[in-house]
């Protein structure tokens, strides 16, 4: 719908024109240029984009009234650096923004999508009204029907297949007030088919760093790498997924001559700023980083005394490593051991370092490997727990990090508590439900307790045969929630499960891809969401930090916000009473701040307890008191606090702890936000890894303690059996040994001795604990081999459509399994593809990632004019060797296609970004599909502005051996002209 503009005429309202038609004549203020000219709501950020046209000499006007100017304070809805925007509001309309100057992420900047937020939320294209798909039309339809008539119908296949045969996948777009409500949701209609983005883009960051120290985060934030000596990039782009966030990195390489190190299969934006670029073969993350650990190990540079006070199992990856000499090295990744050598220098010699990954990394079938091979290198050099060290792991959507940990995943309740039945017992207790109530939503109780399918499998749960799939039925009926589907790979295949379903809802403030690729003409339901602009509460930075939306405006058009959904479909299906019982609900909308106290109440593992809705707010209105490299408020309200009150923040929000800036930081005591290793992994080696040494078989750590610690050493986690024995139990309070012995259900010492941090739900445990130096959940040593997973010590594996067939021999993929209730193909498919030649049919390596322009699935952002007008067409980059090879020229229109023949048609990039044999797509567009123009399918007003093929509609299957994360980074294609 956009074209670019030729002779300073657009068909659309462009800069221009608003400077022409907006701005009055004399003298005028920055804020009120900006305000009036519209440049607030985008065009600051994207004017240098933008061509021809002259500005015209301004007429005055007459002033317009105005009713009183509020301002309001929320957080941007794209990515997870958590920058805050400021917006100014008259009479409950949103008519300017600029970015929060006192904010110690973004310091006064943005992004040109932070900068048209108010667009996102503005936007002409959002839903405007409920809709149904009957005969092939949308037709308008009230709240009223579209909850009973989709209820009907849950209900009636709920009856006939039980609660599995619906999916509920949620959303890293919601709050966590949100998210939390969207687990409970689940967990009241019966099932665990719940799940939302993560586990298509860092699911495997989650599985390998919480396996290896304790918790699966971001350890550092972006602030602190200010402190970074070095910083090594890996499958990240931050330049363009992360852009405010920059600010930090290349003020650190500026300020602490910090080389800045990039590996990546593409030389991306954030490369261009690089002092050393690693160009590597995509999908060999694991031989690289063991081709420069071996290096480390070679020439002594390992911090042995870290390693043997906090580490346990180095001796394992030591024997892997030294397989990976230079030459295999290069063999595998294509990188000189020249390179790698130097690498590997720079990172012992300039410490602390930082090491940073994204997508580009999780992505992939050993994915799990690749993230735990990070943590390993950052152990070796002892940057784990540091100022200016650490595994920052960028997330990608403004909440992504909050909804993992509330639980709106598969396999876990809130807080990571799993699905074991002390989990449900203890989740039963905070929501002060009966456990046999929620028993009794179930199927049975072995469903209550298993995982449910991920949501990069939830179409085969569709297509897969009956008998294969472990529930009662298939799924039929499918409720997106905020999720994009073209983020997803296997595109045909997911169109061909809609096309089967019973019955597909989409609920979001725009209609995604889901409207309009389903090829059904019948039973599509449109709900329109209201942004998260458009409601309050708190979200979860990538760097764990919590801060609180204030509502900028009230719900436009017919739109309902997300909670108030939630609750007339529990309504509708007669939960509302067991799973409102103790939050406020006023005209059908869900008190948010009583949210908020509710799961404070339950999320103990990680430390959700202490954040509550005032002390966030006070952060939020006084962000100027905190220093801006290490968080810390410096005076005022909230002295001692670190920004955010990043998790852990331990305790009730009485206790005041500050939040824990650096995790497993022992230079500081617990209590002001120091920590250790988590003890999560028993106290001594299994027998399989065991040694017969009790030294060298200690998990617990040696002779390292948080500051102020009255334990020297080690020590498992925390129960009331444990404080007891230490002499501690006198220090808890009456209402404390109460509670506890509330949950022991007995007061007999042998009962209330099981109890431990994790289900006290008075927090007293974990007061004494910190009282007396000690982190609630133990000290121990993080564990290099993790003997649960499928690769103890990670490795390299081929991927499954590998263009190397010489090598698969040495390093084939893992053997087919059943996961999450359906089977996994690993080497059935890499042997189809060797014995096929596949690589000969389809010879370029396939790859995918973010462009700065647009985020996700792309439908909110190619939905804003002042987005869309800077990147029009999708496109496939194709290295100048392989185009010339192929016939192809810059600009023309060729089909990409992989292997399981999905395929697209795209403009030709011809750049030496990629190197030869390498593709690349970006894979934020939909509305066409396999070269059909979907445009007319959407519901009337509601398409975005740029349409465009999704690059996964040629991406193949192929899937984590732990997580089930999608292979998406590297797979296999052939490339020719349209």
């Amino acid at each position: 719908m956009l074209r670019k503009k030729v002779s300073g005429v657009t068909p659309r309202q462009g800069i221009t024109a608003v400077l022409r038609d907006a701005v009055p004549g004399g003298a005028i203020d920055r804020r009120s240029f900006l305000r009036n000219s519209g440049l607030a709501v985008g065009g600051v950020a994207a004017a240098t984009s933008f061509v021809g046209g002259r500005v015209q000499r301004a007429h005055a006007a007459a002033p317009k009234a105005a009713g009183k100017l509020e301002t309001r304070k929320s957080v941007c809805t794209h990515c997870s650096v958590g920058c805050t925007v400021i917006a100014e509001v008259s009479n409950g309309v949103w008519i300017g923004q600029e970015p929060g100057w006192d904010s110690p992420f973004n310091l006064g900047s943005h992004c040109a999508k932070g900068a048209s937020i108010r667009e996102h939320a503005h936007g002409e294209r959002r839903l405007k009204y409920p809709m149904k798909l009957e005969g092939g039309k949308w037709k308008r339809i009230t709240w009223d029907q579209a909850i009973d008539e989709i209820g009907d119908q849950m209900m009636k296949i709920r009856e006939e297949s039980g609660p599995d045969s619906v999916y509920w996948l949620g959303s890293a777009k919601h709050s966590n007030e949100q998210a939390y409500l969207m687990r409970k949701f689940a967990a009241y209609w019966g099932t665990n088919n719940v799940d939302h983005q993560a586990r298509i883009c860092h699911s495997t960051t989650v599985a390998g760093v919480a396996n290896t120290w304790g918790y699966g985060a971001m350890t550092n934030s972006y602030n602190d790498m200010l402190n970074s000596k070095a910083m090594f990039f890996i499958g990240s782009n931050a330049a363009e997924a992360h852009p405010v966030a920059m600010q930090h990195i290349l003020k650190a390489k500026e300020q602490n001559n910090a080389p800045l190190i990039v590996c990546d299969p593409r030389f991306t934006r954030t490369a261009a700023h690089a002092t050393e670029y690693v160009r590597f073969r995509p999908g060999t993350d694991v031989a690289l980083i063991w081709g420069i650990l071996y290096h480390i190990f070679e020439n002594g540079w390992e911090d042995k005394e870290y390693i043997r006070k906090r580490v346990w199992g180095m001796d394992s990856v030591r024997e892997e490593v030294k397989k990976w000499t230079p030459e295999e090295t290069e063999k595998v990744t294509g990188v000189p051991g020249s390179q790698l050598h130097r690498v590997a220098r720079t990172l012992a010699t300039n410490k602390p370092g930082t090491l940073v990954w994204c997508m580009g990394s999780t992505q992939h079938a050993n994915g799990n490997d690749n993230t735990r091979a990070y943590c390993v290198l950052q152990l070796a050099l002892g940057n784990i727990g540091v100022e200016g060290g650490g595994a920052n792991i960028f997330r990608g959507h403004d909440n992504v990090q909050g909804a993992t940990d509330f639980g709106v995943l598969m396999d876990s309740l809130p807080g990571y508590y799993g699905l074991a039945t002390g989990s449900w017992k203890h989740w039963a207790r905070v929501w002060d439900t009966d456990y046999n109530y929620l028993l009794s939503r179930f199927e049975n109780k072995e469903m209550m307790e298993a995982k449910g399918i991920p949501v990069s499998r939830w179409f085969d749960g569709v297509l897969e045969d009956k008998e294969n799939i472990e529930q009662r039925d298939k799924v039929r009926a499918m409720v997106f929630w905020g999720h994009a589907p073209n983020s997803q790979t296997r595109g045909p295949d997911m169109k061909k499960a809609m096309e089967k379903l019973d019955l597909l809802v989409v609920v979001d403030p725009y209609p995604t891809v889901t409207a309009v690729m389903h090829g059904r003409s019948d039973n599509v339901y449109v709900l329109p969401a209201a942004t998260q602009l458009e409601t309050s509460g708190s979200v979860t930075a990538s760097n764990r930090s919590l801060q609180w939306r204030e509502k900028v405006f009230e719900p436009l058009f017919e739109s309902k916000v997300d909670h108030e959904i939630m609750y007339l479909f529990a309504k509708k299906f007669a939960f509302d009473k067991e799973m409102f019982k103790n939050i406020k609900v006023e005209n059908n909308e869900p008190n948010v701040e009583d949210t908020t106290l509710e799961f404070n109440k339950g999320m103990w593992t990680i430390g959700y307890t202490g954040q509550s809705p005032d002390r966030l707010k006070l952060h939020m209105a006084n962000q100027h008191t905190f220093d801006k490299r290490t968080l810390k408020a410096n005076g005022g309200p909230c002295d001692g606090d670190y920004y955010g009150l990043p998790w852990p923040c331990w305790g009730t929000a009485e206790l005041k702890h500050p939040g824990t800036p650096v995790l497993y930081d022992t230079s500081k005591p617990v209590a002001e936000g120091g920590l250790c290793f988590r003890a999560r992994f028993g106290v001594a080696a299994p027998e399989k890894w065991a040694k017969g040494n009790p030294d060298a078989d200690n998990l617990l750590a040696v002779e390292s303690y948080p500051e102020g610690s009255e334990i020297k050493d080690g020590y498992p986690e925390i129960t009331y059996a444990m404080i007891d024995k230490l002499g501690w139990a006198g220090d808890l309070t009456a209402e404390e040994r109460a509670a506890i012995e509330k949950v022991a259900g007995s007061s007999d010492p042998e009962a209330m001795g099981k109890v431990n941090w994790k289900v006290d739900m008075s927090g007293g445990l974990q007061r004494v604990a910190i009282k007396h130096g000690l982190a609630p959940f133990g000290n121990a040593k993080a564990r290099t081999v993790v003997w649960t997973f499928p690769d103890p010590v990670p490795l390299h594996r081929e991927p499954l459509y590998s263009p190397r067939p010489d090598l698969v021999a040495s390093y084939p993929t893992f053997t087919d399994r059943k996961l999450h209730r359906l089977p996994v193909l690993f080497e059935t498919i890499q042997k189809k593809a060797m014995e096929e030649k596949l690589y000969d049919s389809y010879p370029i390596v396939l790859t995918s990632g973010r462009l700065v322009e647009y985020e996700g699935g792309g439908d909110e952002t190619r939905s804003n004019p002042w987005l869309a007008e800077l990147q029009q067409n999708m496109f496939v980059e194709i290295n100048p060797k392989d185009a010339n090879n192929l016939g192809i020229k810059d600009g023309e229109t060729v089909w990409v296609e992989g292997p399981e023949k999905g395929k697209v048609k795209v403009m030709a990039l011809v750049t030496e970004r990629v190197g030869s044999g390498v593709a690349f797509m970006p894979f934020h567009f939909g509305g066409h599909f396999q070269g059909e123009d979907l445009r007319s399918k959407y519901p009337p007003g509601a398409d975005p502005y740029v349409l465009g093929e999704a690059s996964n509609t040629a991406q193949t299957y192929g899937y984590d051996a732990v997580t089930q994360m999608q292979e998406s980074k590297t797979t296999l294609c052939k490339i020719w002209r349209a």
